[in-house]
């Protein structure tokens, strides 16, 4: 086994050392280890991929589609994003240059925060929110701008965005996610057209991540932010939630054809292309008859989601009410104040079960906890029953871990 020559140890990208790793899966590899523990961390859907999909990805593979493909993503595919995103939010797409198919929508956020800022630069980031974002900007010397939506029930408001963007004039761009990680809000279509007429008269990119948009609950249609700024928006998404295709790793960006072109540069670089069998699977899966999947998901999520929530809040825990993916944010109880990593590690060590604490989640997320219901409902009540005893027995600050 091979040891790094010494005087190796400390030629290395600097901001690598400085960068903080993903918050949640930091936490969820330190609790794994624990005997017996029911691990209601990360956002990784259960489910199978659906049949039609899967046979779409062996029909690639007894096809011999084993050579390079197309970099910005093979054209077949590129028109099923194209129509998939016609079909569902009306916006229009050129498959031939104003689209990318990515490796997971992990790299197209990398992509895009490669292509669009320097170092130096400034994007503002509504918080809690998915932690990817804030490890990528810190590595590639990009300062976040934090807005705490904590005291508008965890929605960007215009307000908040005008103080902001006074204070930060020089911002470059923002970065949105909703249906959000990790408090399952949703911005209704009339709050997005406030934000977008706002952002119409700024000189900066929207990145916005709608990768949870199939996962709606009550029959709520998702409202695009591209559908009010295509001019500034990059749009990203992908198959990992909708589809429980985490394992495909295809996500895309879709934007106007200027900037397209640059990021696939980026993209080319990074990755040169995404494999001929996943895209045939993912070409299946937004054909019209892969928009029945999601909703299949949908009817699974919501009882889950109904028997995560209404147990919790009979042991006396305030819940965030989600209205799409599949994570409940809750508040911690009052005697461990703002300390969430301290109580999820309770929850971890003494009633085992695992949950991701809010601070990983930056401003706005401290005090709390998020438990993915992206798990069977066995594990969801036998979680219920471990958090219920634990609680019962009054574990407190003072226990040690």
């Amino acid at each position: 086994m091979p040891q790094l020559a010494t005087d190796l140890i400390e030629i290395e990208n600097q901001r690598l050392a400085t960068t903080t790793p993903s918050a949640i899966r930091k936490f969820d590899q330190e609790i794994s280890d624990i005997p017996g523990i029911i691990k209601l961390t990360l956002g990784e859907p259960d489910l199978n991929t659906p049949e039609h999909v899967k046979q779409a990805a062996i029909h690639s593979i007894e096809n011999n589609e084993s050579h390079y493909g197309r970099q910005a993503g093979n054209l077949q595919l590129c028109k099923a994003i194209s129509a998939y995103l016609k079909r569902k939010q009306e916006l229009v797409y050129n498959p031939n240059s104003e689209i990318i198919v990515t490796v997971g929508a992990t790299e197209a956020i990398a992509t895009a925060i490669i292509s669009l800022f320097n170092p130096g630069d400034e994007v503002i980031v509504p918080t809690p929110t998915f932690a990817l974002y804030f490890s990528l900007l810190q590595l590639f010397g990009i300062t976040a701008v934090t807005i705490n939506t904590a005291d508008d029930d965890y929605l960007l408001t215009p307000e908040a965005l005008k103080r902001t963007l006074r204070r930060h004039p020089q911002a470059k761009g923002i970065i949105l996610n909703y249906p959000n990680n990790p408090t399952g809000r949703e911005y209704p279509p009339k709050l997005i057209k406030q934000l977008g007429s706002l952002l119409a008269s700024q000189q900066l990119y929207v990145i916005s991540d709608e990768i949870y948009s199939e996962l709606l609950y009550k029959a709520q249609k998702h409202y695009s932010i591209a559908r009010v700024i295509p001019k500034r928006t990059i749009l990203i998404n992908g198959l990992s939630k909708s589809h429980a295709m985490t394992g495909y790793r295809i996500g895309y960006l879709a934007g106007p054809q200027a900037i397209i072109k640059k990021m696939t540069t980026t993209h080319a670089l990074l990755v040169t292309t995404v494999a001929n069998t996943t895209q045939a699977a993912a070409t299946e899966a937004l054909s019209p008859a892969g928009d029945l999947d999601p909703q299949a998901a949908v009817k699974i999520y919501t009882e889950r989601q109904q028997v995560l929530s209404d147990g919790l809040t009979k042991l006396g825990l305030k819940v965030i009410p989600p209205e799409g993916a599949f994570y409940l944010f809750v508040k911690i109880p009052e005697k461990y104040q703002t300390d969430d990593k301290y109580f999820a590690k309770l929850l971890a060590t003494k009633a085992r079960v695992g949950c991701i604490p809010g601070s990983a989640f930056g401003p706005g997320g401290e005090g709390h906890i998020r438990f993915s219901y992206a798990a069977s409902l066995t594990d969801i009540e036998k979680a219920l029953n471990r958090i219920a005893q634990f609680l019962n027995n009054g574990g407190t600050k003072h226990e040690r871990l």
